[in-house]
C-alpha cells in the first residue's frame, strides 16, 4: 500500500481531472441510484478540494505587493479555522 498517496495532498490538476470524470459518468446516465449518490458525494468532495486550493492560490497572488516600483512576495500564512 503506497503511503505517499495517503500523506500527499492531491494536486489541483489531479482533482480537477477526477472531477471531470465524475461529471462525465453522471451525465452519461443509466446509473443505479446508489452509484449516482456515490459519484455525487465524491464530486462534491473534489469540488471543495479544488475550491480551497484556488482560494489559497488567490491569497498567495494577493500577497504580492508593490514596493518601490517592484513586486515583492510576502510569506504565505494560511488562516486557521
Amino acid at each position: 500500500m503506497p503511503e505517499e498517496a495517503e500523506s500527499k495532498p492531491e494536486s489541483f490538476e489531479n482533482c480537477l481531472e477526477q472531477l471531470e470524470k465524475v461529471v462525465k459518468e453522471l451525465e452519461g446516465g443509466d446509473l443505479q441510484l446508489e452509484r449516482s449518490l456515490e459519484l455525487f458525494e465524491k464530486g462534491m468532495a473534489l469540488s471543495e478540494t479544488c475550491r480551497k486550493q484556488l482560494e489559497q492560490a488567490e491569497t498567495r497572488v494577493e500577497m504580492l505587493i508593490k514596493k518601490d516600483g517592484k513586486l515583492q512576495p510576502e510569506p504565505f500564512r494560511p488562516e486557521k479555522g
